[in-house]
């Protein structure tokens, strides 16, 4: 496995180094502090993930992200210390994968990085489910009402796909968390709920109330159709 690592802290990326040294030895690292030149080594080297902090000296990190997406679909990880609600909502409606807010576990790093690279084969492998009115194509992460559709995440299309295989029953946090990052970790709720506000504005996009994704405080969603 290749990895592109954008970081201008000398000290975090010898822990991200390290990190892989431990947990993934062979990984194959490239690093490097400058943003521009790392949308350039996305090119050059065809990484199979990278991992982008967003306070970078020449362009913002989000800025790179931007720039990505619009030739990649490459597996981005933010690792950042802004870490409000509003700085996780952007940078994942930009298309990051995950969010990691510094400062973070060298385990935790690296479980995330393999739930995302998990989530690739998936969504790879997945085909559509129909669930009344809704169809949603995982491949393409197309979600389907009738004639109008709407684009999900990767992430968006996981959940969603969970919701419609549960619909009408219970979708429990932890349920959604492992099938999301493989694991249930501390913040993963709220990260859920990030999520499913999102996949709830593009529903009510092409659907009416008749299709809804139910909260159930301190247990999971439904998903009503």
């Amino acid at each position: 496995m290749k990895i592109l690592i954008i970081e201008d802290d000398a000290e975090v990326i010898d822990f991200i180094c390290s990190a892989f040294t431990i947990g993934w030895p062979g990984t194959s690292l490239i690093t490097t502090h400058q943003g521009r030149r790392g949308i350039e080594l996305m090119a050059e080297e065809s990484p199979d993930a990278v991992i982008l902090d967003l306070g970078l000296p020449d362009i913002h990190g989000l800025d790179v992200l931007k720039q990505t997406r619009s030739f990649s679909d490459i597996p981005v990880i933010i690792t950042t210390a802004m870490d409000s609600e509003a700085d996780i909502v952007k940078g994942l409606g930009l298309g990051a994968d995950e969010y990691i807010t510094k400062p973070f576990g060298q385990m935790e790093l690296l479980a995330k990085l393999l739930a995302v690279m998990r989530r690739r084969q998936v969504r790879e492998a997945s085909d559509s489910i129909t669930y009344g009115p809704l169809r949603l194509d995982s491949s393409a992460t197309q979600l389907f009402h009738g004639d109008k559709s709407a684009h999900l995440t990767r992430t968006e299309a996981l959940i969603m796909r969970n919701l419609m295989v549960k619909a009408g029953q219970l979708a429990t946090y932890d349920e959604l968390a492992e099938t999301v990052w493989g694991v249930a970790y501390p913040d993963s709720q709220n990260a859920l709920k990030v999520y499913i506000r999102r996949l709830r504005a593009k529903i009510n996009t092409f659907a009416d109330d008749s299709i809804c994704i139910q909260s159930k405080p301190g247990n999971g969603y439904i998903l009503i159709v």
